[in-house]
């Protein structure tokens, strides 16, 4: 393949440093070619990670050859389906062994719009966790029928109240972490993929004081491939979101609510 001249002038994005986006996949052929492009394309000086899963479907070979073509590009090959989460974590643990200022998790079938990227991470020029959010004021939602807005709007409603998290979005996964805030997280305790996975590590970042905005994106519902969105998904979310509630409870009953909710404090 023919190398992709898409070079910026520096390879830094201003205020963060080093940025590589983690794209996790799994069966994911139809999609990732053009999803890398527009990447590469809105924002040029971030470098990006493929994390596949062993796709059958090939979508470990087209990352390959996009990465032969684009020296910013990168394949990460895990030995099979392991879940999002997992296929996260690892992307953190090879972006904070190369010296990345700052990590930014993005779905492979084009529901995150590349094009809103750019204003994710002048965010985190002053926050440690931005959060491409749905269901903040400017936020675009598309193709989505009423049972899953409900759905997502309801689970968002329940993990708010339950964890005290003023997030509109907890289950968004279209973010930015500072490479500072993960080094302060015990991600070696986290085991919840899906939904879960981004609630426990938003949860995390606030209890750790971590300076966290929400910033409107436009999300729209895939094109082409199959939806990984199960109800087991939903059900371990609920069931991992109302453990949590009851965890932090028992902590307030024995430290007092400060230990608990003193990462409020440092919101923006």
């Amino acid at each position: 393949m023919q190398k992709t001249d898409i070079r910026p002038a520096t390879n830094e994005v201003p205020g963060v440093g080093r940025v590589l986006v983690v794209i996790p996949t799994y069966n994911e052929a139809d999609n990732l070619s053009t999803i890398v492009g527009r990447v590469r394309r809105a924002a040029p000086q971030v470098e990006v990670l493929v994390a596949d899963d062993n796709s059958p479907d090939g979508t470990g070979d087209i990352a390959e050859d996009l990465a032969r073509g684009d020296r910013q590009v990168h394949v990460l090959h895990r030995e099979g389906k392991q879940g999002l989460g997992a296929a996260y974590l690892a992307g953190f643990g090879w972006a904070r062994r190369r010296g990345f200022d700052a990590v930014v998790e993005m779905d492979a079938d084009g529901s995150h719009d590349p094009q809103d990227l750019p204003a994710l991470l002048a965010a985190a020029a002053d926050a440690d966790l931005v959060i491409g959010s749905r269901w903040t004021r400017g936020a675009r939602v598309l193709n989505w029928p009423l049972r899953r807005l409900l759905l997502s709007r309801g689970g968002n409603l329940y993990a708010r109240l339950a964890l005290g998290m003023p997030v509109a979005d907890a289950t968004g996964g279209y973010r930015v972490y500072r490479s500072s805030l993960l080094d302060l997280l015990d991600l070696e305790s986290v085991c919840s993929q899906g939904y879960s996975f981004q609630v426990e590590l938003c949860r995390l970042a606030h209890r750790a004081g971590a300076r966290i905005t929400e910033v409107p994106i436009t999300f729209a519902e895939r094109e082409r491939g199959a939806s990984k969105m199960s109800p087991l998904i939903v059900v371990e979310a609920l069931w991992r979101i109302t453990g949590w509630a009851f965890d932090d409870r028992r902590a307030a009953v024995r430290h007092g609510w400060r230990a608990v909710t003193a990462g409020q404090a440092r919101w923006p």
